[in-house]
């Protein structure tokens, strides 16, 4: 089978093809444009998706060696993220669909990085337990198998991307927050200040950084540079934080659950000392970590996935429309 995937879930416009589960081309726009906001605006991002869409589609086509008439399906991201980027990308791809005579195939954005693992890793196999963590979303979830899966954990709060967003806005490093604060860490001392990590009760896998965030705004209110103290140290003392307190919230899921296969999805999966720290706290562990192309939003997983579910006629070819807040099952 081959099947197209569009995503417009947030600020990336992307399309990829995927034929027998292999990715055929991967292209993925990112829009500039709200860099100068510090955030997305998500009105802005809507008409960047309308006039980027048909260029990048069209785009991936190219790249992949197939025509518009060989493709089997449409697979478009339903949700969750924006409510206007979404309805972009899912009229573009019913119209496209109509227009062909082939199924459109609506696609969990969340279960699509949980399966750009596999794109990794071909020789992975159920269970283990994901640790997905992105600018909306901070989860764990033991996957049991296709469609099998358990919520174990979620933040109560900010998001551990949205936290690397906020300090970088704090820092006033600009957006995207994650790689800006990466790179400002480089040489910093992560153990020169003790922001606080929230653990909450014991054995809890919930999330929390809220406080994280505040207790930098609060430093950040009276820091000085000096020659004993430097902004990176701050820096990777921030970022520090919030690595720690994902590890440990893996290190317990492996515990409590007795999995011990491990991957590692969404967007601040592509955070290199997130990847070190996990694997010196987990040595034990199988840990499974997406290309760094397949981190960020794409429509690589988007297709990948597609082609899965309509293999199993998982799909209600047109009776879809876009659910902002979709969960996971």
């Amino acid at each position: 089978m081959i099947v197209l995937g569009i995503e417009t879930s947030c600020d990336e416009t992307a399309a990829s093809v995927c034929r027998s589960g292999k990715i055929l081309s991967s292209i993925v726009s990112s829009q500039i444009i709200h860099s100068e906001f510090g955030g997305v605006i998500p009105e802005l991002a809507s008409r960047e998706h309308e006039l980027l869409l048909n260029e990048v589609v069209n785009k991936s086509l190219i790249d992949s060696k197939i025509s518009l008439g060989n493709l089997d399906g449409i697979a478009v991201t339903q949700g969750p993220g924006l409510s206007g980027t979404l309805l972009t990308g899912i009229s573009f791809a019913k119209g496209l669909g109509i227009g062909l005579g082939i199924p459109v195939i609506p696609v969990n954005h969340l279960e699509g990085h949980i399966f750009a693992n596999f794109l990794a890793n071909d020789k992975l196999n159920f269970p283990f337990i994901c640790l997905l963590v992105s600018g909306g979303h901070t989860q764990l979830w033991s996957i049991l198998g296709m469609n099998d899966y358990e919520l174990l954990g979620e933040t109560r709060d900010d998001a551990a991307g949205e936290a690397f967003d906020k300090g970088a806005r704090i820092f006033g490093l600009g957006y995207p927050g994650g790689p800006l604060i990466e790179k400002n860490a480089e040489g910093g001392d992560p153990n020169k200040i003790k922001f606080p990590r929230s653990l909450l009760e014991d054995n809890s896998l919930e999330f929390s950084f809220s406080g994280l965030k505040t207790s930098l705004l609060y430093y950040m209110d009276g820091f000085q540079e000096k020659e004993s103290l430097l902004i990176k140290d701050v820096i990777a003392s921030y970022q520090q934080a919030i690595i720690d307190t994902l590890v440990e919230k893996m290190r317990r899921a492996v515990k409590l659950t007795g999995i011990t296969r491990c991957v590692i999805a969404g967007g601040v999966a592509a955070n290199l000392c997130l990847r070190e720290a996990l694997k010196h706290k987990l040595p034990e562990n199988e840990l499974i970590f997406p290309d760094l192309s397949y981190c960020t939003d794409n429509a690589a997983m988007i297709s990948y996935l597609g082609e899965l579910k309509l293999q199993f006629d998982e799909y209600d070819s047109m009776g879809f429309g876009a659910i902002p807040n979709l969960k996971l099952r």
